[in-house]
């Protein structure tokens, strides 16, 4: 992840934030590209035998409008591999279009690309995986100085715990969550942006819990780094539009992070999260991440509030699973 972050740093402002559209109507730079292929090279030099599972691959830079960005992006993987050149990076990304296996590796080069661009929080974030569940998880985010100026950098290994440092290189501190355990004055860590009905369902969910303390919002799984490190309580991701599910890259390293740091991840119905079932994750509807003491009750609110009312269920219905 240091790579990653050596990388950014080598594409300067400008470059990174030379962006087009994809067909979800999400954001993607140079940025994602350049550090998708340094990682999947050094993945390929220290693992080539397993799976990588990434968010981009090289059809853009090959012929789909990003081809004008290839000199800065093998100029900066270079940076990593001095040897780079067009078509090892082209190869580099297209590792990425795997799908998941019993173990595999989920790569998010740039997660929070709208971050990037406004100036807000992002990270690279990679994690091992095995039958389902997160092994090894490791963020970079260059512009969260909890732990240093220059960023930090986090890792959490399963029974072994989570760290944070500076992304440069300095001392390791633990992480733990909060021992917040009234939801009155709990911090609830949500993305920047927001669609209406995702506001309105945070509200009432907030207005059930009680909950008068500020939001902290900001993008990408830098929000588990912070509840990791006990800087927020609770994180609530709500279905996404449409019936799409959550993407495994999005989440893997950021949930391990917070189990380790005595956290606890769940789906929205109580359910293990299931990072094994594909590129996405079909078997899980949305996310709550908790400090563990605010666990059940969140998952309470969001059924009270999510659920038809017990007169309009009629008499033989059962309050329904969403």
């Amino acid at each position: 992840m240091r790579a990653a972050a050596q990388v950014l740093a080598g594409l300067g402002p400008s470059a990174a934030a030379k962006r087009l559209t994809k067909d979800d109507r999400t954001p993607v730079t140079a940025a994602d590209f350049a550090v998708q292929a340094a990682v999947a090279g050094l993945l390929e030099d220290s693992f080539p035998q397993e799976t990588l599972v990434a968010e981009e691959d090289a059809r853009r830079l090959r012929g789909g409008g990003a081809q004008r960005w290839m000199d800065d992006v093998v100029r900066s993987v270079c940076l990593v591999h001095p040897a780079a050149t067009r078509s090892r990076v082209l190869d580099w990304l297209d590792r990425g279009a795997g799908e998941p296996t019993r173990r595999y590796w989920a790569l998010d080069p740039v997660d929070g690309t709208k971050g990037l661009l406004r100036g807000g929080q992002f990270a690279a974030a990679l994690a091992l995986i095995e039958d389902g569940d997160p092994l090894v998880g490791a963020l970079a985010s260059p512009r969260y100085d909890r732990f240093g100026d220059e960023g930090s950098l986090a890792i959490a290994v399963r029974g072994e715990g989570a760290w944070a440092a500076p992304i440069g290189g300095g001392r390791w501190t633990r992480l733990a969550v909060s021992s917040c355990e009234d939801p009155v004055s709990a911090r609830l860590l949500r993305s920047v942006e927001s669609a209406g009905g995702t506001n309105r369902r945070l509200s009432q969910i907030r207005q059930e819990l009680g909950m008068t303390a500020p939001e902290i919002r900001m993008d990408s799984q830098v929000k588990y780094l912070a509840l990791a490190a006990g800087a927020g309580d609770l994180i609530i991701r709500l279905p996404r539009l449409g019936g799409r599910r959550e993407n495994t890259w999005d989440h893997a390293a950021g949930v391990l992070l917070v189990e380790q740091a005595g956290g606890h991840a769940t789906d929205l119905n109580g359910d293990r999260l299931d990072f094994g079932a594909g590129r996405q994750m079909v078997r899980n509807l949305g996310i709550v991440a908790s400090n563990g003491r605010l666990h059940q009750v969140a998952l309470a609110a969001f059924k009270r509030v999510t659920s038809p009312p017990e007169e309009n269920r009629g008499p033989d219905r059962k309050a329904r699973r969403v």
